[in-house]
């Protein structure tokens, strides 16, 4: 149960100090004259995000604690998606936010995990919730939240995709 616990709040509260980060973000964009396109999945990714979590989180609590090397294995993973995802953060600075925003004028980041991934920012998000679902000894829900939750992120690097290289082109 502590493990669950310790879960809540590492997720939780790192949501909460993304989603301050994020919505500062948005608004320096838009200052900027940032451009959100139509057709994002934003609206499914803020509902599924935090609610996959909750449902890892609500399995494991009818499951027996898991083997303390997949645990291990779990904090290890999440940890590392953690870092990657903040890594990526740090290196867009302003312009990392929940939502597609691309800034008339602006290049596209090439510092830092940037160098060697395309979108390391959801490679983190995968970790984050492969992580989660061992920690918390969820094998439905981990697995197909995990599932669902990468079929997000394709969809939205296409949304980010189309709306980045629009931008590129009007220059």
């Amino acid at each position: 149960m502590i493990r669950l616990l310790l879960l809540v709040v590492a997720v939780f509260g790192f949501m909460l100090v993304e989603a301050r980060r994020a919505a500062s973000n948005e608004r320096a964009q838009r200052a900027l004259g940032g451009i959100e396109p139509k057709h994002d999945v934003y609206p499914a990714m803020q509902v599924a995000y935090p609610g996959i979590f909750l449902a890892m989180i609500g399995e494991g609590l009818f499951r027996p604690e898991p083997p303390i090397a997949l645990l291990t294995i779990g904090v290890v993973v999440f940890a590392a998606g953690k870092l990657l995802k903040w890594w990526a953060i740090t290196a867009l600075g302003q312009f990392w936010t929940f939502r597609v925003i691309v800034v008339p004028g602006s290049a596209p980041v090439a510092a830092g995990p940037y160098r060697f991934l395309r979108h390391p920012n959801y490679v983190g998000v995968f970790g984050e919730l492969a992580g989660a679902g061992l920690i918390a000894a969820a094998p439905v829900a981990g697995v197909l939240g995990t599932l669902m939750f990468t079929g997000l992120m394709a969809a939205r690097v296409r949304v980010e995709t189309r709306a980045l290289n629009a931008i590129l082109r009007r220059g």
